[in-house]
């Protein structure tokens, strides 16, 4: 992942773009479905967070395609 090229959002910027709460990103999604180094950094080592955009939208466009799909003992998918 090229970090120059990454758009970096705090926890309200990102919770305008998605739609959720504040308080969901940080209890909910943060360490459960957003992974530290690839969905959000902590610049200097301190405690703010800086969510990585093109990671979270490429996650979440990946997982909304497979919503409806049933999955298959091969490993693949089947769309109805």
């Amino acid at each position: 992942m090229n970090s120059n090229s990454n758009l970096y959002l705090t926890t309200s910027e990102l919770s305008a773009r998605i739609k959720y709460d504040t308080r969901t990103i940080r209890e909910r999604l943060k360490d459960s479905v957003l992974i530290e180094g690839i969905h959000y950094i902590r610049p200097f080592g301190g405690r703010k967070i800086l969510y990585v955009w093109e990671a979270i939208q490429k996650d979440m466009c990946r997982f909304s395609k497979n919503a409806m799909a049933i999955p298959m003992t091969a490993g693949g998918v089947s769309h109805g």
